[in-house]
C-alpha cells in the first residue's frame, strides 16, 4: 500500500471508508464488515473514515468493537470522523434535516463517536457539510476546546467550498488537513472551482468520496447521457486492456495521477475488491491517456 505523510502520520493514500460496514445491520452483515475491515488492515489500509450517521451510529459502533477485541490496534490507525449533519425530528419532533455547526452540537457528537468508538481521541475531526450558519470564530473556538481536552488532534472539513475553507482557516491558529469532496469521472467541479488549487497551495490533503462514481455505480446527481456513458465505457475498456487491469481501478488511477495527492475513499465490503484496488499504483498511467479519458468523458477535445 502506498503511503504519504499527514501531518505526524504515515496514512496509506487509499482511505477504507466505514459507511456501509454494517449494511442493514443484521448479524450476517455486521460479520461481513468486520471482516472487510480485517481484510483492508491486512493489505495495508491504515486510514478509516466515519461519520456520526453512517447506520445510525452503528458504523462507528462496528469498529469500537473491532478496537475492543484488539486494543493494541488503536495506534496503528488513523480514526476520522464527521458530525454537522442533523437528522429531521431530532432533538425534537418536527425539527427540520439541516447543517449545525453550534459549539455544544459538535461536542456532544464528538462525545458520542467517541464512545461508539471506544477510543480516547479522534486523530481527524471534519465538519461533515457547510452550515450556512456557522460563525467561524465559533467553531474555531469549539475546535480548540475538543483540542485541548484531547478528544481530537487535528481537524478538516468536508464538501467546503474554497471560500469556506478560506473562512473558516482564517480564524483558526493550525492548519487545516483535509478536505473531503466528491471526486469522480462524473464530477470534475474540484478541476477547476479552485478546490485542488487551494489545496495545493495550502498542503491540504483532498480525500475523494464516491471516486467509482459514474462507472461502477451512478454518480449522485447523475447528469450522463446514454451517449455520455458509452463515450466513457468504450475509452475505459480500451485503456484497461492497454493496461492489463479493470476499468475501476484505472479511474483510481486517472484520480492518483492529480498532483494534488487525491486520496480516494475505497468503500466496498467485498475483500477482493478490497485488495484489488492497490493494482491502482502499479500502472504507469500517461499524461495522454488521462486526456484521453477527459475527452471521452467531455464528448469534446479541452478547449
Amino acid at each position: 500500500m502506498k503511503k504519504f505523510t499527514l501531518s505526524e502520520y504515515t496514512s496509506s493514500r487509499l482511505i477504507y471508508g466505514c459507511m456501509r460496514i454494517v449494511g442493514d445491520n443484521s448479524s450476517y452483515d455486521r460479520a461481513k464488515g468486520k471482516a472487510a475491515l480485517k481484510t483492508a488492515l491486512d493489505v495495508g489500509y491504515n486510514h478509516f473514515d466515519h461519520a456520526d450517521i453512517y447506520g445510525g451510529g452503528e458504523c462507528e459502533s462496528l469498529f469500537g468493537e473491532l478496537l475492543t477485541e484488539s486494543p493494541s490496534l488503536r495506534d496503528d490507525v488513523i480514526l476520522t470522523s464527521k458530525a454537522g449533519i442533523r437528522v429531521g425530528d431530532l432533538p425534537n419532533l418536527g425539527d427540520p434535516k439541516c447543517y449545525d455547526f453550534s459549539h455544544n452540537y459538535l461536542i456532544s457528537q464528538v462525545e458520542a463517536s467517541l464512545k461508539r468508538l471506544n477510543t480516547d481521541y479522534l486523530d481527524l475531526f471534519l465538519l461533515h457539510r457547510p452550515d450556512y450558519l456557522f460563525n467561524a470564530a465559533d467553531v474555531a473556538e469549539t475546535f480548540m476546546q475538543l483540542k485541548a481536552s484531547g478528544k481530537v488532534k487535528h481537524f478538516g472539513v468536508s464538501n467546503f467550498s474554497p471560500s469556506q475553507v478560506a473562512l473558516l482557516q482564517s480564524a483558526l491558529s493550525e492548519s487545516l488537513l483535509v478536505n473531503q469532496v466528491e471526486i469522480n469521472i462524473h464530477n470534475i467541479n474540484s478541476f477547476s472551482d479552485g478546490t485542488l488549487d487551494q489545496c495545493q497551495q495550502l498542503g491540504i490533503t483532498p480525500i475523494a468520496w464516491c471516486p467509482l462514481g459514474g462507472v461502477v455505480y451512478p454518480a449522485w446527481g447523475n447528469t450522463f447521457s446514454s451517449d455520455d456513458e458509452q463515450r466513457i465505457e468504450t475509452e475505459l475498456a480500451q485503456q484497461a486492456q492497454q493496461y492489463d487491469c479493470l476499468p475501476w481501478q484505472l479511474i483510481l488511477a486517472w484520480l492518483l495521477k492529480h498532483p494534488a495527492n487525491i486520496c480516494p475513499i475505497i468503500g466496498s465490503t467485498t475483500p477482493e475488491r478490497i485488495v484489488a484496488a492497490k493494482k491502482a499504483f502499479s500502472l504507469d498511467y500517461s499524461h495522454e491517456d488521462w486526456y484521453r479519458l477527459l475527452e471521452a468523458r467531455n464528448g469534446q477535445p479541452v478547449p
